[in-house]
């Protein structure tokens, strides 16, 4: 009977094909020539019907065996390439030693910026960077600081042997200039970083330490706004019992300034009734006129704070050197 002696030919054919697929694209592609709703194998299936009742029985007893038979080979080489396509592109020394878990801990230092970024994200900020290696102009000139300003003396800023008295930098306000200068308004950026001043170090200050940095800049801005970023914030890092008030202050970039004091249990128990935290102010209109912004149509705030006295009321530590000595064993409790 013809019809029975093309089912072997046809089923050794496609086998060959499906373990000759070179990947899963063409697999699938002998899999449809084949088995497929218009395959080869799946017409001659269709054929049955065609066949006398005594052909019948042995032709569909051959065809289901032939087709159980194709799908097995399928299912085997499709699990051959996932297995080669899940491999190593590259070849793997698989003689070297495994992962370990990392060892040591986080730095108290770089937790707290951690915490601290992760408060002013909730609230839409983005982070930016700048150097810590900076000119005049970026770290004072911009920032409406005048030539006679004390922090501009050789006495509080460490200055590098350089012919354009290159500096190293002693607020990561320089960084606002810098995003200012390269992008429109409205900006919303928070500075984290390493900033230098000319300090005798004792249990309260070092000639290095970190600073972090928020600016808020769009139309209709208000110290309300910043009173209320300074609060979320505070609240965020140091637990919902804080309050903050401000104190009139001067800063030569923003007017009006202000000092922000806060207190919570942690300042009580330190035996005071506030503590002086931050410094802060709208944005000042020469500032905005020195990098292109129009004073008249955008406003906005700026603040600052040292990481270092965060982390020294978080944990109760009072040394600030501490941090910079890299003792185990102070480090070891963090």
């Amino acid at each position: 009977m013809s019809f029975l002696n093309e089912i072997e030919p046809l089923k050794q054919t496609a086998l060959a094909e499906l373990i000759a697929a070179p990947d899963l694209a063409a697999l699938e592609q002998t899999k449809g020539a084949w088995i497929g709703p218009n395959g080869k194998f799946t017409a001659l299936m269709k054929q049955l019907g065609t066949l006398s009742k005594e052909e019948k029985p042995a032709a569909g007893k051959l065809i289901n065996a032939a087709k159980q038979e194709l799908e097995a080979a399928l299912a085997s080489r499709r699990e051959e390439l996932e297995l080669k396509a899940a491999l190593p592109k590259e070849p793997t020394d698989f003689t070297l030693p495994g992962r370990r878990r990392a060892l040591g801990k986080l730095h108290p230092l770089t937790q707290v910026t951690d915490d601290i970024v992760r408060a002013f994200r909730k609230i839409g900020f983005a982070v930016a960077d700048g150097p810590e290696i900076e000119d005049e102009y970026h770290c004072f000139d911009a920032l409406n600081t005048p030539a006679d300003h004390p922090a501009r003396d050789s006495q509080d800023t460490f200055y590098l042997n350089t012919t354009d008295k290159r500096l190293l930098r002693t607020h990561t306000s320089s960084v606002q200039i810098r995003v200012m200068e390269k992008q429109p308004p409205p900006i919303r950026i928070i500075v984290p970083g390493r900033v230098y001043r000319r300090d005798n170090a004792d249990a309260t200050h070092n000639p290095t330490f970190h600073q972090i940095e928020g600016l808020y800049v769009d139309k209709n801005v208000t110290v309300g706004d910043l009173k209320g970023t300074v609060e979320f914030v505070f609240r965020e890092l140091m637990g919902s019992d804080v309050k903050i008030r401000f104190r009139p202050h001067y800063f030569s970039y923003t007017e009006p300034s202000y000092e922000i004091d806060f207190t919570n249990a942690l300042v009580k128990k330190m035996g005071k009734d506030w503590l002086e935290i931050a410094g802060c102010g709208m944005v000042h209109p020469q500032v905005f006129e020195t990098v292109g912004y129009d004073p008249t149509v955008w406003t906005g705030w700026a603040f600052g704070f040292g990481i270092e006295r965060i982390a020294m009321l978080r944990y109760g530590i009072n040394d600030i050197r501490l941090f910079y000595e890299n003792d185990v064993r102070f480090l070891k409790q963090f």
